[in-house]
């Protein structure tokens, strides 16, 4: 898959959505999940657990991580998220990589033991 070509369609999935988003998982290997995230300007993603590991690499626009470690991450930065219960919001229309380790024996979604 060519990731940069894909994620224009992705946008335009985004923003023919009623909810201004849309998802894609493009690799499933046992506990690593890669997804394509697209989010219209404003569309939020609810608070919610972090699993023991993840990064998101903004391809496309501006998104703001909310909850206690609050951070703007831009388009071509990549970061690793929290471990605490968090939010997502576009602050431009947006598309991402968020890379995510689930299942990881003796670590809950929180990274506690």
């Amino acid at each position: 898959m060519r990731i940069l070509t894909h994620k224009d369609e992705l946008l335009a999935q985004a923003k023919s959505n009623n909810n201004g988003r849309t998802a894609e998982i493009v690799v499933h290997d046992g506990p690593l999940r890669q997804t394509l995230i697209a989010l219209t300007e404003g569309t939020e993603l609810s608070a919610h657990n972090s699993p023991p590991a993840a990064s998101m690499l903004v391809l496309v626009g501006e998104v703001e991580i909310t909850g206690a470690d609050e951070t703007t991450i831009s388009e071509g930065n990549l970061k690793a998220l929290t471990h605490v219960k968090h939010g997502v919001k576009a602050l431009t229309d947006s598309v991402f990589l968020l890379t995510t380790v689930t299942g990881v024996d003796g670590i809950d979604s929180h990274g506690d033991k």
